[in-house]
């Protein structure tokens, strides 16, 4: 251990010291209650009793003293006052109902915050899924995802509509590339003021970003331009588009790093102290009565990782890939198992299919599936060629068989029906324009890959497309060998727990540190257990 110029010493009931490994993890665990560490006759101990005093007694040198502290401490507290939370902690939105509502019920009902994955659903399925958590979390907490439709503009409309019919207060907003009309009217169309004059945001606003560029615009108020168009339409009232000049455009900003799905693979520690700059910066100029909310997302799959987002300045974290292979996740059976068993390095990069034309990438596992491969050959033949009819004939038998397993002309009546009920506009535009027609007929692949990675379905297991990151590997490597190993034994809910308890311990093991004690390897991390009751 460490000597000290000026020793401090420890005094308090002999028997309370532990010697022992055992007794060492036990008083370090006990979060709730101070942790002495001292030096006997060259051993170390520890007590969660005693005090501390200026000198050595009965030869007793104390090394160091670790304050109590507690997960429910861990971040903001405005954060955990305004969602109603336990802890600065959300699980994000995966797309297609992964992020289901079991989820978010399970979640909700241990008043941790959650964001069902509307993304990808017909407007239909969002509506049974908004009737059925309001009924289960009546006073929440809950979140709704909105995803940045560029290729299907209805599609994020009638997204909107449906949380202000039905009050939904709180929405995830991502993969947004700028702020589009829809979504400045769900937040703006919630202001209002109190008795006192004070500004009321009846409709909260969860940015998830990954550019300083996209985040500038959610940091900062709604653009006069659009307020303007929306006062027009009818949409907001006047007196909301002058409120609207005193408030940014989201209450929370969460940086999402190196994650799952869409992603920009951006390292969180360099991409999280960037984007805290810019909140400040922007709250320094405009000064708003309360302050945006910076989050991290994107690699949260360990206590370590939790707790140095925390370090590092994040008021809350949120996670995603680990989620996906609890059993109240959307994802199947087969598809949890893949996700248990991976790895950090088993995940790659492939075409999205909302945003397929533009080149946008997901990030996917690639153990156990083919989908990335077979993606990536769809969108090379989709740069190549001007139209499914100019495909060369061996070409488009290798993939009516390997990738489509039927004719394309097929596949094109069946997106061609699609569309024509979940948004006929896409189906006019295709037929004018064969590149179109052949970028939606490829993503009848990319759509159906992930669907049938939910749905279980046999046959196409090689073609299962499951939204990972890295993270999974991370979280996959922390709980081997212990009773959360296998994925029919992961629930979010203790997911959640683990989590930010491994957290709140591995403050406790850096506050050692930063007094100078080099804290013995079997203590300095926190591996799962089952809490008591």
């Amino acid at each position: 251990m460490t000597e000290y110029a000026s020793p401090r010493g420890w005094q308090g009931p002999a028997e309370a010291l532990a010697f022992t490994g055992d007794g060492i993890r036990a008083c370090l665990m006990n979060l709730a209650e101070p942790c002495h560490l001292v030096r006997l006759n060259g051993r170390l101990a520890a007590t969660n009793h005693g005090t501390a005093v200026d000198a050595p007694r009965d030869g007793i040198e104390l090394l160091a003293v670790a304050p109590p502290i507690s997960a429910e401490r861990l971040g903001s507290a405005a954060f955990r006052a305004a969602h109603r939370v336990r802890y600065a902690y959300a699980a994000g939105a995966m797309a297609n109902g992964i992020a289901s509502e079991a989820m978010v019920i399970a979640l909700g009902r241990q008043r941790l915050l959650s964001s069902f994955g509307a993304a990808g659903l017909v407007p239909t399925r969002v509506e049974a899924a908004i009737r059925q958590i309001q009924a289960a979390l009546p006073q929440g907490p809950y979140a709704f995802n909105l995803i940045h439709s560029p290729s299907e503009e209805s599609i994020e409309r009638r997204g909107v509509e449906l949380y202000l019919r039905y009050g939904v207060r709180t929405i995830e907003a991502s993969a947004f590339l700028n702020l589009t009309p829809t979504v400045v009217r769900y937040r703006v169309a919630g202001l209002s003021t109190d008795p006192a004059g004070r500004i009321v945001i009846g409709h909260r606003v969860i940015a998830k970003v990954s550019r300083r560029e996209v985040a500038e615009p959610f940091l900062r108020p709604a653009p006069p331009a659009i307020l303007a168009q929306l006062v027009s339409a009818g949409e907001i009232t006047p007196r909301q588009a002058e409120l609207a000049a005193r408030v940014p455009m989201c209450d929370d900003l969460t940086v999402e790093a190196d994650s799952g799905g869409h992603t920009d693979n951006r390292p969180l520690v360099s991409l999280l102290p960037s984007l805290l700059l810019l909140r400040d910066q922007i709250q320094a100029e405009l000064r708003y009565a309360q302050p945006v909310r910076i989050g991290a997302a994107g690699g949260i799959g360990t206590p370590d990782s939790a707790f140095g987002a925390f370090a590092m300045g994040a008021d809350y974290v949120v996670t995603g890939s680990v989620n996906q292979s609890c059993h109240e996740s959307g994802a199947s059976p087969h598809s949890r198992e893949l996700l248990a068993q991976a790895d950090v390095a088993d995940v790659m990069m492939a075409p999205a299919a909302d945003m397929f034309e533009m080149g946008v990438k997901v990030q996917v596992l690639k153990k156990g599936t083919l989908f990335a491969v077979r993606a990536q050959k769809l969108y090379d033949l989709y740069r190549a060629y001007d139209g499914i009819e100019a495909l060369p004939a061996a070409e488009r038998a290798s993939i009516e068989r390997q990738i489509f397993r039927r004719n394309l002309d097929e596949v094109w009546e069946g997106t061609r029906s699609y569309f024509a009920e979940r948004d006929p506009e896409q189906v006019q535009r295709a037929e004018a324009n064969p590149r179109r027609k052949m970028a939606l007929v490829f993503r009848w692949y990319l759509g159906l890959s992930s669907r049938w990675s939910n749905a279980g379905e046999a046959g196409r297991e090689l073609d299962y497309q499951i939204w990972c990151g890295p993270s999974m590997g991370a979280f996959n490597a922390w709980v081997r060998g212990t009773y959360l190993e296998p994925a029919a034994a992961r629930s979010v809910t203790d997911v959640a727990e683990q989590l930010m308890f491994g957290a709140a311990y591995q403050a406790r093991i850096m506050q050692l540190r930063l007094q100078g004690v080099p804290v013995p390897a079997q203590y300095a991390r926190y591996m799962p257990q089952p809490f008591a009751g």
